[in-house]
């Protein structure tokens, strides 16, 4: 493959998981699913991190939550920049930590998923110092905020993260029949 027909192939695959954190959110906000408990706009931003490594995941996840928002209204305004630098961190930490320093994934998603949670605590102490927020960064981690009610999401992403990586890294073989 030349390298133009690489970076055209990198980009387009860029593209693909964008349309996917916003395509996603808006399936389960569809059926009822509540995207705070699914966190359905971090599973693309995760498989482009661990697909496209450290870059293609630190574009998806700057942009996706703010393309989002300019398309759909979600996530609210307040955690745009928020999930801006919790997803970049995702997307970054994850292609980092599996494609370049080569840990295994499940202790990769690990990681990624807990620094990304600490950006966005991070976040929410520095801008709740300049603007009043529906939580603080002390109620993130509370038993009712949203690490907790994100639970059912973090086992998603658990579950079906590593599958999806293996079934698309998985070497294909085309056998032609006479």
């Amino acid at each position: 493959m030349s390298e133009r027909a690489s970076k055209t192939r990198y980009i387009t695959h860029i593209a693909l998981y964008l349309a996917l954190a916003v395509l996603l959110p808006i399936g389960f906000h569809a059926f009822g699913l509540l995207g705070r408990v699914f966190l359905p706009m971090h599973i693309p931003v995760l498989l482009a991190g661990f697909l496209l490594g450290p870059v293609g995941g630190l574009v998806v996840g700057l942009l996706a939550p703010g393309i989002s928002f300019l398309l759909t209204g979600m996530p609210p305004t307040y955690a745009v920049p928020l999930m801006t630098l919790e997803l970049s961190i995702y997307g970054l930490i994850a292609g980092m930590t599996y494609g370049k320093l080569k840990l295994n994934i499940y202790i990769s998603l690990l990681i990624a998923m807990v620094l990304g949670r600490l950006m966005f605590a991070l976040g929410l102490l520095v801008l709740g110092m300049f603007m009043k927020l529906p939580y603080t960064a002390a109620a993130f981690f509370s038993s009712s905020g949203a690490v907790v009610a994100g639970i059912p999401g973090i086992i998603v992403q658990i579950v079906l993260i590593p599958v999806i990586v293996a079934a698309l890294k998985r070497p294909r073989t085309v056998k032609l029949t006479p």
